[in-house]
């Protein structure tokens, strides 16, 4: 069986990762700065920008610490990202990357269900 994702919005929309990017620039447009999606495997996949660099969780299921994409060579850090709950946070630059990658690594994980080969993450189990 193939995995799909559904966004976690009160109306949960089956995702095709072509839609990606173009969905997730829409919510930004709209002051949406996280995003939730689950996978019929009971995956989540989570997104959170503050609309120049994004944090990108994959969880494997309910109460795993999941894994997040990394920027190894970032020094800093950033603040600005919005949860929908309205808390403000600030992560090291190292923790999350560009956003253009951001959308890259989103879309090849709804596409495939796993990181691309060539992604940096790093596990935080």
């Amino acid at each position: 069986m193939i995995e799909s994702w559904t966004t976690d919005d009160d109306t949960p929309v089956r995702v095709s990762s072509e839609t990606v990017p173009d969905t997730l620039r829409a919510r930004i447009d709209g002051g949406r700065l996280e995003t939730w999606w689950t996978s019929s495997a009971g995956r989540s996949l989570c997104f959170v920008t503050n609309t120049e660099r994004a944090m990108v969780m994959l969880f494997q299921g309910e109460g795993d610490p999941g894994e997040h994409a990394v920027d190894p060579q970032a020094e800093g850090s950033s603040d600005g990202f919005v949860l929908s709950s309205g808390q403000h946070d600030e992560y090291p630059d190292q923790d999350t990357v560009f956003i253009s990658e951001a959308f890259r690594l989103v879309k090849h994980i709804i596409s495939t269900g796993s990181w691309p080969a060539d992604a940096r993450w790093v596990a935080d189990r």
